[in-house]
């Protein structure tokens, strides 16, 4: 029997592939001993939430349906252990079960957690890391078909290299995360002029937890969002009400946005004036609710995106020249600009390691044409040093991204050693890693 993929977006797919659906580690390197033996490759590719072909399976595709819930929990260490193919937002609801949280996380929760980790997930905050800095210890099936499992006490280059491993290294079957106690944030949005918001923006990342800025392209407006830490007292929870959020997240973020941009593809003059009227419509709205009901949202409209995180301190010089130069483009585009801030971290293969990061997300629906715009903005995200994030769309190759991480070479080497055959490699990854 064979089958077909095709990732969330439609930009990449395969067809004729071998599904397989393991339980467990053994079970997955049965397959890529077999699979090696055959001279064949293993991808697992989950909800295919990645832009880019990282996860794309050319011959065997690896399934996460039996391969999902937390197994473990440490409360004198505050790890939760959960197989790899568990969906953030399972994740999510079992953990708060369980009075417990992430630190930090994205905006979307329908990866899998081998996917988010592997991807680099990093969501927002000057003060908290993303997904992968949260990780203390994973397991993985290496391309010669070994159990191996890193933690600070086993294996530990392993660990040191590989929380980032763009399924590189290794087929993920566990992952081990460092939590805290089910907190609450307190969600502040507020639209804001440009000038306002860019004059304000280090004084806002300096006093909240969290900070996320939309700017809507042909338009002088931005949406800010503020979460701030507010304790674990979960009495004190002031969620929105319910027909508020089914107005504002269902209705209007993606049932109504999604018909208006799909209509906008067919009449892009009418791009513009659709973009300042719809900013003028933004209005506050403050609530209190449980961390991961703040950090995540529902996104039903399919978009395409490339984002890069460029140093802190060059971000809002590079936020003004890509305005300048769409704005001389002529080009038209209805979905906004998404700017975050990360703090560094020490995972290699991060796109924050070494340094604080900046990051500019640029979008279009799916039904535009992306190439024009996504290349114009990408040559001001590589004059300043910027890194892709490696599950959304870029041109960068393995010569590029080696003088942008210092330790890709250690990387590459330790792919050398565990995937000597490239039992686990695809296009995407020749072209970022080398063949």
């Amino acid at each position: 029997m064979s089958s077909s993929w095709r990732n969330w977006s439609g930009l990449e797919s395969a067809s004729g592939l071998q599904p397989v659906s393991p339980a467990d580690a053994a079970e997955v390197a049965d397959v890529v001993t077999r699979a090696r033996a055959a001279g064949r490759t293993v991808k697992a590719a989950g909800t295919g939430h990645s832009f880019t072909g990282i996860a794309a399976p050319q011959h065997v595709h690896l399934l996460p349906d039996r391969m999902r819930g937390i197994v473990a929990v440490d409360r004198d260490a505050m790890t939760v252990t959960a197989l790899a193919g568990t969906q953030l937002k399972v994740f999510n609801a079992e953990l708060e079960q369980l009075g417990l949280s992430l630190h930090n996380m994205g905006d979307i929760a329908e990866q899998t957690l081998a996917g988010a980790v592997s991807t680099g997930t990093h969501g927002t905050g000057g003060r908290a890391a993303g997904l992968a800095a949260q990780v203390v210890g994973f397991e993985l099936v290496t391309g010669a078909g070994e159990v191996l499992r890193a933690s600070t006490a086993e294996n530990a280059d392993l660990l040191d290299l590989g929380r980032v491993g763009l399924g590189a290294l290794g087929v993920l079957t566990t992952l081990t995360f460092a939590v805290e106690p089910l907190f609450l944030l307190r969600a502040e949005e507020q639209p804001m002029s440009w000038d306002d918001a860019m004059a304000a923006f280090d004084d806002l990342t300096a006093a909240h937890d969290h900070v996320d800025m939309y700017w809507f392209p042909h338009s002088d407006r931005m949406l800010t969002k503020r979460n701030t830490r507010v304790g674990t007292d979960l009495t004190a929870a002031e969620p929105l009400a319910r027909w508020r959020a089914w107005l504002d997240d269902d209705l209007l973020s993606n049932t109504v946005f999604g018909a208006q941009t799909a209509l906008l593809n067919r009449v892009p003059r009418a791009i513009p004036a659709a973009n300042r009227f719809a900013s003028r419509l933004l209005g506050p709205r403050t609530y209190t609710d449980v961390a991961h009901r703040v950090f995540t949202t529902e996104r039903r409209v399919v978009f395409r995106e490339m984002e890069y995180a460029v140093p802190r301190a060059a971000g809002l010089d590079a936020l003004r020249e890509c305005r300048t130069a769409f704005e001389r483009s002529g080009l038209a585009v209805s979905f906004p600009v998404e700017i975050r801030v990360a703090p560094a971290d020490d995972v290699a293969m991060s796109t924050s390691f070494g340094r604080e990061s900046f990051y500019l997300a640029f979008h279009t629906h799916r039904g535009a044409d992306h190439s024009a715009y996504f290349a114009l903005m990408e040559a001001i995200m590589r004059d300043h040093d910027g890194r892709p994030h490696w599950g959304k769309l870029h041109h960068l190759d393995a010569g590029d991204l080696a003088d942008r991480y210092p330790r890709f070479g250690e990387f590459t080497a330790l792919r050398d050693r565990l995937d000597p055959d490239r039992v686990l490699t695809n296009p995407y990854l020749d072209r970022v890693l080398g063949a």
